[in-house]
C-alpha cells in the first residue's frame, strides 16, 4: 500500500470522485491511503521525523526533479521488492521545510508548473494507477 499524506483538508466531489475512480483500479502493492494533515503538521515532519529505514519517502514539489510514468512505475517496483512501504507526501500551499527535503529519499515534481493540492491528489492516484498498468504491462499507457 501506498500511503499518501496530503496537506489540508478532503477534497471537493469533483476531485474524490476523480481519485475513487482510480483507486477502485489500484491492487496491491499499487492501492493507496490518503491521510489528510494540517499544514503546521506537515511543517513540524522536519522536527518529529515519523519514517524509518522501512520506509521510502518521496515528496512531491515543483522543484523536485521531473521522471516520466515508466520511471515512477520503476521506482515503485523496486520499492515493493524490496519490501519497503512507500510514503509520498503532497507539500503544503508554501512548501515544507527544507528539512523535508533533505530527509527524503526523492523529491519528485510532476510538472514545473504549480497545482492546487486538491487537483495534485487526483493526478497522483491518477500516476499511480498508470505506473501499476505499467508493471502489469496493461495497455493503459502508451507513448
Amino acid at each position: 500500500m501506498i500511503r499518501i499524506i496530503a496537506g489540508g483538508k478532503k477534497s471537493k466531489d469533483w476531485v474524490l470522485e476523480g481519485q475513487n475512480e482510480y483507486e477502485k483500479r489500484l491492487k496491491k502493492p499499487f492501492d493507496v491511503r490518503f491521510e489528510y494533515w494540517e499544514e503546521d503538521k506537515i511543517a513540524d515532519l522536519a522536527r518529529n521525523w515519523p519514517f524509518s529505514g522501512s520506509d521510502y519517502v518521496i515528496l512531491l514539489d515543483e522543484r523536485g526533479e521531473i521522471i516520466s510514468s515508466p520511471e515512477l512505475s520503476t521506482r515503485l517496483e523496486r520499492c515493493f521488492n524490496s519490501s519497503k512501504n512507500v510514503v509520498m507526501i503532497i507539500g503544503v500551499a508554501f512548501g515544507v521545510p527544507q528539512e523535508v527535503r533533505e530527509k527524503s529519499d526523492f523529491v519528485l515534481s510532476v510538472s514545473k508548473l504549480v497545482f492546487p493540492h486538491e487537483l495534485m491528489r487526483l493526478m497522483l492516484t491518477e500516476q499511480i494507477y498508470r505506473a501499476q498498468e505499467i508493471a502489469r504491462g496493461g495497455k493503459y499507457h502508451h507513448v
